[in-house]
């Protein structure tokens, strides 16, 4: 389990059966600290220390996962990524509960530089995942902990407002209009979907939640 919140940047390449992290000197990240086995998110993707050096560490991937996150073309290319090692029970969860499974794929829309932050707008390569999205609410882009500041109505496009310290600290300085982005909705509401639909409400075609509902289950 992760919070969201980078700790450091590393570049990423491919080596046999995996791919290769190279996390530079003073990153903020220190590859002795880890362990093999230890859980570490890059880009938003929990992957395992199978093999570490002073100079980083490598991770197994399965096909399954470079096919459905952006890992691949970023190892091709030696490109910058997130990285946040897993979150200790007595850690402060400071951005949101992120599980590094990613749901899918988004497309930058939009990078705008404003007055006191960065606007970036995203969309949903999926747009069926967009039910998960509203204002206000969590998403991980890239591994990265974000706001929600608006979204259309089906939520399969929304824009993040991007700070300073977030965007000088993670890759989100080297995005461009058309880039690809991991993309982790709130576990939250997708375990709150699955749970009414279960009771027979939301996705399964049941009746709607209504106030008769609820004080027929005891609200009041």
């Amino acid at each position: 389990m992760f919070t969201g919140l980078v700790q450091a940047m590393g570049q990423l390449q491919r080596s046999s059966g995996g791919v290769q992290l190279h996390i530079p000197a003073g990153s903020g990240l220190d590859p002795a600290q880890l362990a093999l086995g230890d859980s570490v998110a890059v880009d938003g993707v929990c992957l395992t220390v199978a093999e570490r050096s002073p100079a980083g560490f490598r991770a197994d991937v399965s096909e399954e996962t470079l096919s459905r996150t952006t890992l691949a073309a970023k190892a091709d290319r030696r490109a910058w990524v997130n990285l946040e090692p897993a979150l200790r029970l007595q850690d402060r969860l400071g951005g949101h509960l992120v599980s590094g499974h990613v749901d899918g794929l988004g497309t930058v829309v939009e990078v705008e530089q404003q007055s006191a932050s960065w606007r970036l707008g995203l969309r949903w390569q999926s747009p069926a995942f967009g039910r998960y999205i509203c204002e206000k609410a969590s998403v991980a882009v890239d591994g990265i902990s974000l706001t929600v500041a608006g979204c259309d109505t089906d939520g399969a496009a929304f824009w993040v407002a991007v700070i300073p310290h977030t965007w000088a600290n993670t890759t989100l300085q080297r995005l461009q209009s058309g880039d690809a982005v991991n993309l982790e909705a709130d576990l939250l509401a997708k375990y709150t979907e699955r749970l009414l639909g279960a009771a027979g409400h939301g996705q399964s075609g049941g009746a709607p939640i209504s106030e008769a509902w609820l004080r027929e289950h005891g609200w009041s």
